[in-house]
């Protein structure tokens, strides 16, 4: 045996939930897609009336559940 100490070895990271995993899902996709949000229309078009929270608020919910279930492998 060698008088050398071994490291300790540092502890595992916690487990997240798949809700943490979920939520974290539903954020990049929102953020980087513009999910949910209705866009400027293209010159010569007008898109609808602009969305109100509540509308957002709602395809935000979709979007988390729809994440859950990809994050949980259920179809």
């Amino acid at each position: 045996m060698s008088d050398t100490p071994t490291p300790p070895v540092p502890p595992a990271p916690p487990l997240r939930r798949d809700e943490e995993i979920a939520l974290e899902m539903m954020k990049f996709v929102a953020t980087t897609t513009g999910y949910g949000r209705n866009t400027a229309g293209a010159a010569g078009f007008q898109g609808g009336a602009p969305s109100r929270a509540e509308d957002y608020a709602q395809h935000l919910l979709e979007l988390y559940g729809q994440c859950l279930v990809a994050v949980r492998g259920k179809h």
